[in-house]
């Protein structure tokens, strides 16, 4: 089958289970990785500089003298739209003495003028004045540009890269942009970000979103309406991917699970993707013969749809219901199906037990929709509360960053089912170069 007749159409695998051929033993990944002050500078050193993030959507940036601030552990990259129209994005550090020249995001800039001294660029990134400029004696001007960082644009998402030899953004995606493209993510609009603010490493946040593994004791609701073991998995290189059915139950109940309790199921844990009301009852008198719950799923996702002006007449039963899930190394998860995105990251806070999540979200719309620049919101863990099954996610955080220190605990012992937290370990040590004495372990066949 060639990729482009497979990508994004996981019929061809749907008895696969999550964990595929099992390995010869367990991987194990020293837990230091994940409080390690050392371990964390040398990501800082290393890692973080070298690799593409997503910063922010395109309408963020949508217009001249638009921008947006991202910051990443010590770093700050400032991303703006010159009077050209070019985006473009800076280190953002006066050359100076290294103020931060913007801070969060905006509007109306026509020029980059620093707050502490007064040196001024202009959206290109070109010196153009320096107050008492002959206290400095011979200053030339060409000599002080702000330093540039790599960025660039894919289906409406902004990534940057502090690396300017670093390779192009669609090659590091692997094979992501083919095998989604499918999906018209273009045609999504994200009308708000969320960023919450937790006690836990990065990494601890991105495994919950590389592995379905826990759906079955974490997400009691879930697993009444979602295939969590035939979710078939591929790892490319930065990137690995799971397909997960939705709609159906979880083979753990062996059948006794009727129509109406998957159904009920799906609508307390999904039912806003479907337009649905806690409490929305099952379409009995609606249902034709032959109609499973998950083609009411998709029927109803349809209407709700065209409620937008959205046509998903394009989109099977098993385009609507089954989430197609992506993990980009280091730190990105995109969740899509026929009428739903969601993108996700983690990033390092403050010191190696704290983190950030941040959440993009999304809306579909129809062509030719209105573009506007999305809300951002910044809470604290105790406070968010962005559906029951997130909600999940984020309270069992700070338990498993204490439980990391643990002087027990050395390894964390990683299944074939974890497959994809174990490829973002073998990324990242080969961005941090480590010797092999510090590399997990991982089973001879």
């Amino acid at each position: 089958m060639s990729s482009s007749l497979a990508a994004g159409n996981p019929a061809r695998s749907r008895d696969e289970d999550a964990i595929g051929t099992p390995p010869a033993g367990p991987t194990l990944v020293p837990a230091e990785r994940y409080y390690s002050p050392a371990f964390a500078a040398l990501e800082i050193q290393r890692m973080w500089p070298r690799v593409w993030q997503v910063a922010c959507m395109v309408d963020h940036v949508a217009e001249s003298g638009d921008y947006f601030e991202y910051r990443c552990g010590p770093y700050g990259v400032l991303i703006v739209r010159g009077d050209d129209g070019v985006l473009r994005a800076f280190q953002n550090a006066c050359r100076h003495r290294g103020n931060s020249l913007c801070v969060g995001s905006g509007s109306g800039l026509r020029e980059l003028k620093c707050g502490y001294h007064g040196w001024t660029w202009d959206l290109t990134g070109v010196l153009k004045r320096v107050p008492n400029r002959k206290g400095f004696g011979s200053l030339r001007m060409s000599d002080f540009p702000l330093v540039p960082a790599k960025v660039d644009v894919w289906e409406g998402l902004v990534f940057v890269n502090l690396d300017l030899d670093a390779m192009p953004l669609v090659e590091y995606l692997d094979a992501v942009p083919d095998d989604i493209a499918w999906c018209r993510l273009s045609d999504f609009r994200c009308y708000a970000t969320l960023t919450v603010e937790v006690e836990a490493n990065w990494k601890t946040i991105a495994d919950g979103y590389s592995e379905t593994y826990h759906i079955q004791t974490l997400h009691p609701e879930l697993l009444r309406c979602v295939d969590d073991i035939h979710a078939p998995q591929q790892i490319w290189v930065h990137a690995g991917k799971s397909d997960q059915p939705y709609g159906v139950p979880s083979p753990r109940f062996d059948g006794t699970l009727s129509d109406e309790e998957v159904w009920d199921a799906y609508v307390y844990t999904q039912g806003a993707l479907m337009g649905a009301p806690e409490g929305t009852p099952f379409p009995a008198e609606e249902r034709q013969p032959g109609q499973t719950v998950q083609d009411l799923i998709a029927a109803r996702t349809r209407e709700f749809a065209a409620t937008r002006g959205v046509d998903l007449s394009w989109a099977d039963t098993d385009r609507i219901t089954r989430l197609h899930q992506y993990n980009v190394f280091p730190n990105m998860t995109l969740l899509a199906n026929a009428d739903h995105l969601t993108i996700m990251c983690s990033r390092p806070g403050p010191d190696p037990d704290h983190g950030e999540m941040v959440m993009f979200l999304m809306t579909r719309m129809p062509p030719g929709a209105p573009r506007n620049k999305p809300t951002d919101v910044r809470v604290s863990a105790a406070e968010a509360e962005p559906g029951i099954v997130l909600t999940q996610d984020i309270r069992v955080l700070p338990g498993l960053q204490r439980g990391l220190h643990q002087p027990g605990l050395t390894h964390l012992v990683l299944s074939g089912e974890e497959r994809r937290v174990i490829n973002m370990h073998r990324n990242l040590e080969r961005y941090l170069d480590l010797p092999e004495s510090e590399r997990m372990s991982c089973p001879s066949p």
